[in-house]
């Protein structure tokens, strides 16, 4: 009988020092990691010497490995007795397809366990020192992806603009940079084109840019910036914190 088993890691949005201490005794641990292609090579130095390390890359517009091979190499491992840390960017269960593969790891008779990241769409605005919400500005939030899977429509703009509006939300937008026109267009039917956009390029990482406009000059500024994935949006009243109405700028790191 083996004793291998699955965790999935959150490797947070970059920044090593945003690990979890939790997060990096799973990674010293572990026997396989199988690593995100966000995942910063810091990050994947606190893995074991003796650790095989197999980069199994999945992001929008490149080339990724098949989300049904990945899970198959967890089993194999695990069924080996390896203990197996699959390493994400950000947190495994907020648009990490935690959820699809802890589903197909219990159905496989295999242990797994879920260790959580930091998600960039919260990292993303803390380094530009502004928050999520805000009693006077925002009663909640959202975490949208902008980026749908084939076949499917993805959000429903209009909507989610009428209820931002009406209910006070910040919107924060994973993978919506591609997709920034149509964003922009319907999120228009509901928001003011005054309302306060934020993009975060790389967040938490040394080469970190952001600008900072409005939502009716968010394709402009896009371009203008040359702004391009991995990126988050983030829309709403909370981004009037940020002191320069357009910047973008190197991120540094506190000491």
């Amino acid at each position: 009988m083996n004793n291998g088993k699955v965790t999935l890691v959150g490797a947070g949005p970059g920044d090593p020092e945003l690990l979890t201490l939790k997060a990096l005794k799973a990674i010293q641990a572990a026997t396989v990691v199988l690593v995100d292609d966000l995942v910063s090579d810091a990050i994947v130095a606190h893995a074991a010497p003796g650790a095989r390390v197999v980069h199994v890359g999945k992001r929008g517009g490149c080339k990724s490995t098949p989300q049904a091979f990945i899970e198959k190499l967890m089993i194999m491992a695990a069924r080996e007795g390896e203990n197996v840390v699959r390493l994400k960017g950000g947190d495994p269960f907020i648009f990490g397809r935690g959820g699809e593969e802890i589903e197909h790891l219990r159905a496989a008779g295999v242990e797994v366990q879920v260790v959580n990241g930091i998600t960039s769409g919260l990292a993303a605005v803390t380094s530009l020192g502004f928050p999520l919400t805000h009693r006077e500005h925002a009663h909640g939030v959202v975490f949208i992806t902008g980026h749908a899977k084939p076949g499917d429509e993805g959000p429903d703009w209009r909507n989610l603009a009428a209820t931002a509006r009406e209910a006070r939300l910040t919107l924060v937008i994973y993978m919506g940079v591609a997709s920034a026109q149509r964003i922009q267009e319907e999120l228009l039917t509901g928001l003011p084109a005054t309302t306060p956009v934020a993009i975060i390029q790389q967040a938490t990482l040394a080469d970190q840019r952001h600008a900072v406009t409005t939502l009716g000059q968010l394709c402009t500024t896009v371009e203008r910036e040359g702004l391009a994935s991995p990126s988050v949006m983030v829309v709403g009243d909370v981004v009037r914190g940020v002191a320069a109405a357009r910047t973008t700028s190197a991120f540094t790191r506190a000491a």
